[in-house]
C-alpha cells in the first residue's frame, strides 16, 4: 500500500497546518491568507523532498467534538485544491478533532489518497470530552462514496492529548482491534502531545502486534531520531520540526525539510 500511494516503502509525510478556517472561533474573515500560506508550505515540502502531504485544520482550536461546520469543510476543500494546483504529491486530510466523515467527503471531492482519524475505534477522554470511534460508519460511508479502493484510512492508536476509556490500555490489543476489527489500512503511533516522540516500547509493541500493517509515527520525529524511528516504523508524519526555528506557529522552512529528508535517506 505504501509504494502504491507514496511511491516508496518508507514515506515521510509533511503536515500543512491551515490557518483558522471559517466556522472556527479564530477565523479573521479572510480566505486568501489561508490559501497563500498553504501554497507556500506545500512548495517548501515538495521542494524539500517529502513523499506526501496531509492538511489539517490545526489552528481551528478549540476544536468541536463531533462534526465541523459546513463552512470549514468547504474551506478545507478549497485549500486542498490550491495545494494540489502547485504540487503533485499524494494528499491526505485530517479534520480535527475527529471528523472522519468530513475528512472522507473532502478526500473524495479532491481525489485525495488517504485520511487520518484520531479516534477510529474504542473511546477516548479528550479536552473536547468523550469521543467514540466510528469505524463502522466510516467504512460504510467510504463505500457509498465509491472510494473504498482509493482512499486509505490511517487510524491513531492511543492518540495524543487523550486517555482511553477502557479497563485496559494495552496498546498491543488496541492496535490489533484497530486493524483486525476496525479494518484500518494503517495505524499511527504518537507521543502524549503535539511534537512529542512516541515511547519506543509502545512503537515496538505495535510492530509486534500488527507486523503486516503499515505503521506511522505521528509526532516527535526529528533529524536526530528519524533513523531510529524508521528502523521500526514504516513511515513518518511530521510537522513541528519542519517549522521555522522549530516553532509550531511558524510556516514550514524548506531547509529544515531538506535536512530531515537527508537524515531519513541516510
Amino acid at each position: 500500500m505504501l509504494e502504491e500511494v507514496f511511491g516508496t516503502k518508507k514515506p515521510v509525510i509533511g503536515v500543512i497546518h491551515l490557518l483558522p478556517l471559517p466556522g472556527s472561533a479564530r477565523w479573521d474573515g479572510r480566505m486568501e491568507p489561508i490559501f497563500l500560506r498553504a501554497e507556500q508550505e506545500a512548495a517548501a515540502l515538495a521542494t524539500g523532498g517529502v513523499h506526501g502531504i496531509i492538511i489539517e485544520n490545526f489552528f481551528d482550536a478549540p476544536f468541536t467534538r463531533a462534526r465541523v461546520d459546513t463552512a470549514t469543510a468547504c474551506a478545507l476543500t478549497l485549500a486542498a485544491r490550491r495545494i494540489m494546483s502547485i504540487c503533485d504529491l499524494p494528499i491526505g486530510v485530517n479534520v480535527l478533532r475527529n471528523d472522519g466523515m468530513t475528512a472522507l467527503a473532502v478526500a473524495a471531492a479532491i481525489e485525495a489518497r488517504f485520511v487520518r482519524v484520531n479516534v477510529y475505534t474504542g473511546a477516548m477522554l479528550t479536552d473536547q470530552g468523550i469521543i467514540e470511534g466510528q469505524a463502522h460508519e466510516l467504512l460504510r460511508y467510504r463505500r457509498e462514496l465509491s472510494a473504498s479502493k482509493s482512499i486509505k484510512i490511517l487510524a491513531d492508536v492511543l492518540v495524543k492529548h487523550a486517555d482511553p476509556l477502557t479497563a485496559s490500555s494495552d496498546i498491543r490489543q488496541i492496535a490489533k482491534d484497530t486493524v483486525h476489527r476496525g479494518l484500518a489500512d494503517g495505524v499511527i503511533v504518537s507521543g502524549v502531545a503535539t511534537g512529542a516522540c512516541p515511547d519506543m516500547k509502545d512503537l515496538c509493541a505495535v510492530r509486534q502486534a500488527v507486523p503486516d500493517a503499515p505503521i506511522f509515527v505521528g509526532s516527535g520525529a526529528t533529524r536526530e531520531n528519524i533513523g531510529e524511528l524508521l528502523a521500526i516504523a514504516d513511515g513518518i508524519i511530521v510537522a513541528s520540526t519542519l517549522k521555522r526555528q522549530g516553532i509550531l506557529e511558524n510556516p514550514v522552512d524548506v531547509e529544515r525539510v531538506r535536512s530531515l529528508m537527508a537524515a531519513a535517506k541516510r
